[in-house]
């Protein structure tokens, strides 16, 4: 474990005790709501060593994959007593994070549906493909991923905001 590694740890386990003893002392009871819970699992996951293993050739980057953060994401979300479902419906995905000691508590991540014509693929596939990018997309918004952002980076992005009206993003 690096330096920095150890000093997050710390600081990361005073962070939960200052919390706790913010809910105790506020509530009489020692439970954390699931704002703090998500909070808990996204300043573990920061200390946590992940590796991007995704490659975009074509802009010279690399990214996260499901596989670089999604298994880790869930022992972290295990220990702190939360638990992350993805649905998809017709037109939107929703990825509820639930506190696993309370149901009725849970934060919802929405991103609107997409489709996707990949070459010499099914329908199916496109479907999956659709999926599994939306879920990286969920999990990486709910857990504050950092990734390298391939629009900025893009020839051509550059957008001159002095004429631009909030309406032109909506």
């Amino acid at each position: 474990m690096s330096q920095r590694q150890h000093y997050d740890q710390v600081m990361m386990e005073q962070h939960e005790k200052e919390v706790l003893e913010t809910l105790h002392h506020v509530t009489g009871e020692k439970k954390m709501s699931i704002h703090s819970k998500l909070m808990q699992a996204r300043l573990k996951l920061q200390t946590a060593d992940l590796k991007k293993s995704g490659h975009n050739k074509f802009a010279g980057y690399k990214y996260f994959e499901l596989g670089d953060f999604l298994p880790t994401i869930q022992e972290i979300c295990n220990e702190v007593g939360i638990c992350g479902t993805v649905t998809f419906y017709t037109d939107i995905a929703v990825l509820t994070v639930t506190d696993m000691n309370d149901a009725t508590q849970f934060i919802e991540f929405k991103c609107p549906m997409s489709s996707a014509a990949l070459k010499g693929c099914h329908e199916v596939q496109n479907l999956g493909a659709v999926q599994t990018y939306l879920r990286r997309y969920l999990w990486t918004n709910a857990f504050e991923i950092v990734e390298h952002d391939a629009i900025d980076s893009s020839a051509g992005a550059v957008i001159n905001m002095k004429d631009t009206k909030a309406e032109d993003f909506i």
